[in-house]
């Protein structure tokens, strides 16, 4: 018994001294950031030991650091209220290299037979074609490469990966679908605030920075951009949640879900408004009767059609609210020839036309847009505006990448409807119906705006598409419970032969 007591003081003491040589060293650590970098060294000191247990938590569960890169990719959009350079894309490129690594440090729990998914290999050709572009003779300055590479393939190679490889429950699935819309929440309260009440003084100070003024002020009215990138990101975003949202109205049976929701597609909505994103509604005009054909529901489509032609009819041919922006906004998108912007997009087309026509691989990746003009601001490729996704990767991939590209989507997007067809868990099936119809509506609007490579909403892009791609992982029958919905289930049998 005696003994029994000193061995428990024992233990004591000792934790007693490592715990007190921790402090010592945290603070000393934390007083020699402040005395160099003053402010920032308080703010990393405070930050340190949260940055410690993240790490920790990502090597000892690699789904936590998924949902941590997620998170991380609606936070970096607050990068304009620190006075602080902080290296955003550096954070995300890190969570994610800290998870593979996870992967491989818990490698016997992790399903790597998954790989085999034929959505993997979609991306894995795509990001090899990437890959091989490094090479390309035509590059004006090829280490712009491993700048651009990562909106292009690398982070969906690498979250294909994972989303496919760790044990994701039925659980996180509502974790990541419960995450986004209440970050898109969040992100239309706050675009209210901006419209309503005004910006702040480092919104300002950006709104004043650079071409940001001539594209978010357009005759005295502000387009919202909330803490997102820009006014078109934020816009893309609150098209595609009022579709997750409206189709979770149809598909709710009980009225409290349904009102909940119908209140959430009336907010995301306005706050598309106040964007002032035109091409954002074609993410609603094509997702959404995308999500009716899913359904192979053909009456409700064309009861749909017949209350959709009338009002486009009124905002093509008459001047019906035209006092009010917003509506002004979304009638110049359904009349783009009118539209000077529009015009040049087909002008800048036509001279990357002529450019392009004895380059099928490109020009490089790296050589347009943000990082063109960093590196290689000389050439014809940064000179010319791409305003289009599509457009960004003909510019620096060549005919033959963005015809890869567009066929690895179509790829993703039937490999989703064969999927989501085959369901039968009525839950599961209303989420997929919501991301597929998103992932279809994106990918339309890509042909104006390069959001599909930009935070978010290329994170939410690239977690959805694998997951609707492995749905079958939770599929249950209708009549089984949903109270054990952290088992994940083995595949169908003959998933194999697709």
């Amino acid at each position: 018994m005696a003994q029994s007591i000193f061995s428990l003081s024992n233990r004591s003491s000792n934790q007693f001294w490592l715990y007190s040589l921790a402090g010592g060293l945290y603070t000393v650590g934390a007083g020699y950031l402040i005395s160099k970098l003053g402010g920032a060294g308080a703010v990393l000191a405070i930050l340190a030991p949260l940055l410690l247990g993240l790490l920790i938590l990502v090597f000892l569960e690699p789904r936590f650091g998924l949902f941590l890169y997620l998170q991380l990719c609606f936070i970096v959009g607050f990068a304009r209220f620190v006075h602080v350079s902080v290296p955003a894309g550096l954070l995300v490129d890190g969570v994610l290299a800290l998870t593979l690594l996870s992967l491989f440090l818990n490698g016997q729990r992790m399903e790597w037979s998954r790989l085999r998914s034929p959505a993997f290999f979609f991306v894995a050709i795509w990001f090899l074609y990437t890959v091989i572009e490094l090479f390309n003779p035509e590059a004006p300055y090829r280490p712009a490469w491993f700048f651009h590479v990562r909106a292009f393939s690398l982070h969906w190679f690498l979250v294909a990966c994972m989303v496919l490889v760790a044990p994701i429950t039925r659980k996180d699935v509502r974790i990541f679908v419960n995450s986004w819309l209440i970050w898109s929440f969040l992100a239309a309260l706050w675009s209210f605030k901006q419209q309503y009440i005004g910006l702040s003084p480092d919104e300002l100070a950006w709104l004043y920075s650079g071409n940001n003024a001539k594209t978010h002020l357009l005759f005295g009215q502000l387009r919202a951009f909330s803490f997102y990138s820009d006014a078109a990101q934020f816009g893309a975003e609150m098209a595609g949640a009022t579709l997750v949202a409206l189709i979770r109205v149809f598909e709710e049976k009980k009225v409290h879900y349904k009102a909940a929701y119908a209140l959430l597609t009336l907010i995301f909505f306005w706050g598309y408004a106040v964007s002032g994103t035109r091409s954002a509604l074609f993410v609603l005009l094509a997702g959404f009767p995308f999500y009716l054909l899913l359904k192979r529901d053909f009456m409700k489509l064309l009861i749909g059609f017949a209350f959709a032609v009338p009002l486009f009819l009124l905002l093509m041919y008459t001047s019906v609210g035209s006092s009010n922006y917003q509506v002004q906004r979304m009638r110049s998108a359904l009349t783009p020839m009118n539209d000077p912007s529009f015009i040049l997009r087909l002008q800048n087309q036509a001279k990357l036309r002529t450019y392009l026509q004895d380059l099928p691989f490109g020009a490089g990746i790296g050589t347009s847009t943000d990082m063109g003009a960093r590196f290689s601001p000389w050439h014809w490729a940064a000179q010319i505006p791409p305003d289009s996704w599509y457009v960004e990767l003909w510019i620096e991939t060549g005919r033959v990448g963005v015809t890869l590209y567009i066929l690895m989507l179509t790829g993703l997007a039937g490999l989703g409807v064969y999927q989501v067809w085959r369901l039968k868990d009525p839950w599961m099936i209303k989420v997929m119906y919501g991301f597929l119809a998103e992932f279809f509506g994106i990918a339309v609007m890509g042909y104006s705006n390069p959001v599909l490579g930009q935070f978010p909403t290329n994170s939410v892009v690239f977690i959805s598409t694998i997951l609707i791609a492995t749905s079958y992982r939770w599929d249950r029958k209708p009549e089984t419970s949903d109270s054990d919905i952290d088992q994940p289930l083995p595949a169908p049998l003959h998933y194999e032969a697709i």
